[in-house]
């Protein structure tokens, strides 16, 4: 039987999934120490598959990981949406689309 290497983090379901398709996982379970990066990792991952498909699933995933990344900083969800509104009330969003070209320094 041949086996394909991935070293990577994946949802929580995906050995039962692949089990289902007659192959068998080699998993361990990451430690906290790990996570962060692994996330990282993942988050950056998703991104790019974002970038190059445009399809808006990958969003989705983007979000699952964004959550993960949140629980390991001990945060709820609730206080890092508060946080998103404090800064988007001091910093604004995006609703605008202001694109900066430049900023001419005072002389």
């Amino acid at each position: 039987m041949r086996e394909i290497t991935y070293k990577k983090l994946i949802r929580d379901k995906i050995p039962d999934i692949i089990r289902t398709d007659g192959k068998e996982p080699i998993t361990r379970q990451a430690t906290d120490d790990e996570m962060p990066q692994l996330l990282l990792a993942k988050m950056l991952e998703e991104i790019e598959e974002y970038q190059h498909s445009g399809n808006v699933e990958e969003l989705a995933d983007i979000l699952e990981v964004l959550k993960a990344l949140v629980a390991v900083h001990k945060l709820s969800w609730n206080d890092f949406e508060d946080l998103l509104n404090k800064k988007r009330a001091f910093r604004g969003g995006f609703e605008r689309r202001v694109y900066l070209i430049a900023v001419k320094e005072a002389t």
